[in-house]
């Protein structure tokens, strides 16, 4: 492994680290382009190490919100259980070969574009003074929780910036209480899509020391950092990424998806008699 890649590997680690102690959400989506477009990976090694990374770093980071107990049960299981079948079940079909590569980053640039949005919308930090939602909407958590497990199956990402809207909108939870929970999640839904795609990713194992060892020094800095950052503008930051890496895998899938249909050869033509 080169000097140049180690240390991308590494300060790319500690942002996503940095960003899932402080949001609990959202730096997972940043890993796919860096281990595709950073470190050459094809998506079949990539998906497979982004969920191990994913799940290392979310456990980590989950330690300090588990001692202050910011867990939220209930809402994790309205949630989590619809979202650990939607994460076998997109992994079993990206297993099967079901969803071709540029379908893939595709689907992962929408749903960064998709991400920014959400962040950048104004969260409610506050509870309001209407009667509290402690368990949210049944239904609509359910729902919430499919789609997130079918793009955790799928684009090897965590879905931390859709179940943190999720329990704050829905449930009602406070934002610290839903970064909890969202860790939780992130790293459940991260390992039983893992195991439903059953493919270890060996040729890219040795990538994934410097990339936990930098988010654990990112997260580390977050939860030091976290109490006083502005949550506005750390999300407007954030936003910006995500833009930035939609617009980097779009083009990416647009160029595999060119390179695959150059490689189809074209079915000759055989002149009709005259």
């Amino acid at each position: 492994m080169s000097a140049t890649l180690l240390l991308l590997m590494a300060g790319g680690g500690a942002l996503i680290g940095f960003l899932l102690a402080v949001l609990g959400a959202g730096g997972s989506i940043l890993l796919l382009p860096l281990l595709i477009s950073g470190a050459g990976l094809p998506t079949r090694e990539a998906v497979p190490l982004s969920l191990l990374a994913v799940t290392l770093l979310a456990v980590a980071n989950a330690g300090p919100y588990l001692r202050r107990r910011q867990v939220a049960p209930r809402p994790a299981l309205l949630l989590g259980v619809p979202a650990l079948a939607g994460s076998w079940i997109g992994g079993t079909v990206v297993k099967h070969g079901l969803i071709p590569e540029p379908v893939q980053l595709g689907v992962f640039a929408v749903a960064a574009l998709v991400a920014a949005w959400l962040l950048s919308r104004r969260p409610a930090t506050t509870r309001t003074a209407q009667a509290p939602r402690p368990w949210g909407s049944p239904l609509a958590l359910a729902g919430q929780g499919v789609l997130v497990g079918l793009l955790t199956g799928i684009a090897g990402v965590g879905g931390g910036f859709a179940i943190v809207p999720a329990l704050v909108l829905l449930a009602g939870l406070p934002m610290p209480l839903a970064s909890g929970t969202s860790l939780v999640l992130i790293a459940t839904n991260s390992l039983v899509a893992l195991a439903a795609l059953g493919h270890w990713p060996a040729a890219g194992l040795p990538l994934l020391g410097p990339l936990v060892a930098g988010g654990l020094v990112g997260a580390i800095g977050g939860q030091a950092l976290a109490p006083r950052l502005s949550d506005r503008h750390l999300r407007q930051g954030f936003a910006a990424l995500l833009i930035g890496s939609a617009l980097l895998t779009g083009a990416e899938a647009f160029q595999r998806q060119r390179t695959t249909s150059s490689a189809v050869p074209s079915t000759p033509t055989v002149p009709h008699p005259r």
